[in-house]
C-alpha cells in the first residue's frame, strides 16, 4: 500500500497543520509517512500545500509526483493541482468548488463535499475546515488508524481546542461515508 496525498488551499486553512497529523498518526499506524510543505510569500492567503505519502514499505523519495488523493479546499487550488492526479486517483473538492470539465473525466473519482461549509455553520467555527478534511482523508485510506490520528490532533491543537478539533475530525468522517 502506497499513497501519496496533496493537501492543498490557502494560507490560513491550517492544512500543513493537518498534513503533519496524518503523517504522524500514519507513523503511529505502524506505517512510514514522509511530510513536506509549501506556500506563498503571503502566508494568510496566499498559496498553501501539504503533502504526504503513507506506504507500509520503505519511501525513497519525499514528493508526491502524481497524487492518489487531492484534497482542494478552494477554487485556485483546484485549478493548479487537479491536473497532477493519479488515473483511478480521488479529488475531495470543497462543494463551493466548480470542477469544470474534470467531472467528465471517468479515471478519477471527485468527491464534492460541505467541508467549509460544516466548518463555519455546523460547527460555528471555520478554521476547524481543516479536522473536517482530515476525517474525510483519513477515512478514505483504511490502514490508517483514526483513533492514532486523532492521538496526534489532541497533541498538536491548541490548549482549548481538542473537544472541537475531535467534533470536526469525527464530522468529516461520517461525511465521506
Amino acid at each position: 500500500m502506497r499513497k501519496e496525498v496533496r493537501l492543498s488551499g490557502s494560507g490560513g486553512q491550517g492544512l500543513i497543520l493537518a498534513g503533519v497529523i496524518l503523517a504522524e498518526g500514519s507513523i503511529l499506524s505502524n506505517l512510514n509517512a514522509v511530510q513536506t510543505q509549501s506556500y506563498g510569500p503571503e502566508a494568510r492567503g496566499g498559496a498553501s500545500k501539504a503533502e504526504v505519502i503513507v506506504s507500509d514499505e520503505e519511501i525513497n523519495f519525499p514528493k508526491v509526483r502524481k497524487a492518489d488523493m487531492l484534497l482542494c479546499l478552494t477554487q485556485k487550488a483546484f485549478d493548479e493541482y487537479y491536473h497532477t492526479v493519479k488515473n483511478n486517483g480521488i479529488i475531495i473538492l470543497d462543494s463551493s468548488i466548480d470542477e469544470k470539465d474534470i467531472i467528465n473525466d471517468d479515471k478519477i473519482k471527485v468527491l464534492k463535499l460541505p467541508i467549509i461549509y460544516t466548518s463555519k455553520y455546523e460547527l460555528k467555527k471555520e478554521m476547524v475546515a481543516n479536522m473536517v478534511a482530515l476525517g474525510v482523508i483519513c477515512n478514505m485510506i483504511p490502514e490508517i488508524d483514526t483513533e492514532q490520528v486523532k492521538k496526534s490532533m489532541l497533541s498538536r491543537v491548541p490548549k482549548g481546542t481538542e473537544e472541537l478539533n475531535e467534533k470536526a475530525f469525527e464530522r468529516g468522517i461520517s461525511l465521506s461515508k
